[in-house]
């Protein structure tokens, strides 16, 4: 399992193609979640090669199912709150952790944000629902910590039920189909053009920098 926090990450060279931002609430074909709603709505915009690439995914699920998209583009400052906080989280819990476990298992669960892929606008949180926009049983709620889930929002956990890890299946084969790949400790973390994007498949740069 590669974390955020490996070094091969962060040595990944850094470049832009100059891929836009879209707003996918301009995309009717794709659900949006308003939970992780912000005032900039920065939470519906994606690079135009990630909402291409979500509806080409989209196109391979089967019939009667639907990616409900929650959040893409994650500014620098709540990044850095994200990480900061959770990282507090577990200094209160686990005070005889060393610096270095502590940002560890602190990736675990949120990116650093020197290769944070949210702030890219290549990365989304998403899940499945009905044509009617009921979610289904992928085994835990959206952003469950390791901590709270005894590690059941990793994507390939035995913990969560056969149904949840049909799902899990279904969506992983559409999206890695479509050329995303997955953070394996949280399954609903799926990017494209970053640094860990570029790592998983070889590419010899990014195509997207922080925006």
């Amino acid at each position: 399992m590669i974390l955020l926090a490996d070094p091969r990450v962060a040595a990944v060279p850094s470049a832009d193609d100059g891929d836009p931002l879209v707003d996918l609430r301009d995309l009717p074909e794709l659900r949006l979640d308003s939970r992780a709603a912000d005032p900039a709505g920065a939470y519906a915009r994606v690079r135009r090669g990630v909402a291409d690439r979500l509806l080409a995914a989209q196109r391979a699920l089967p019939a009667g199912l639907r990616l409900l998209v929650v959040e893409g583009y994650r500014p620098y400052r709540a990044q850095l709150e994200i990480f900061t906080g959770y990282r507090e989280e577990l200094r209160r819990a686990h005070p005889d952790w060393s610096s270095e476990r502590l940002h560890r298992e602190t990736t675990k669960f949120v990116s650093p944000v020197e290769v944070a892929p949210h702030s890219t606008g290549g990365a989304v949180d998403l899940t499945l629902c009905t044509e009617d926009g009921v979610e289904l049983d992928l085994g835990t709620a959206i952003d469950a910590t390791p901590e709270a889930s005894a590690d059941a929002c990793f994507t390939d956990s035995p913990a969560v039920s056969a149904t949840a890890r049909r799902h899990r299946r279904i969506m992983g084969a559409a999206l890695r189909g479509a050329g995303l790949v997955n953070y394996p400790t949280e399954w609903w973390h799926w990017s494209y053009g970053d640094r860990y994007w570029a790592l998983l498949t070889g590419a010899p740069h990014t195509r997207y920098g922080p925006v």
